[in-house]
């Protein structure tokens, strides 16, 4: 048995490791890509984070409401 692919007893292998530090690294170039968008800089200028959380607070506790039903 190659010891490279074991996943057992709660040891992940390199190749998992590999996928979470490249699927962590496309999100930081997509994040890169917006951000380098004058417009987008513009939108998010004018929305506070203040204002982000006032807006999802219903929505996460509608989900919370029906997710403990």
């Amino acid at each position: 048995m190659d010891k490279r692919e074991e996943t057992h007893n709660g040891h992940s292998s390199d190749k998992d490791i590999l996928y979470i530090l490249g699927g962590a690294a496309l999100v930081m170039v997509g994040a890169g890509l917006l951000l380098s968008n004058q417009t987008v800089r513009k939108a998010l200028g004018q929305v506070g984070v203040g204002d982000l959380l006032g807006t999802a607070m219903p929505d996460v506790e509608r989900y919370l409401r029906l997710r403990s039903m």
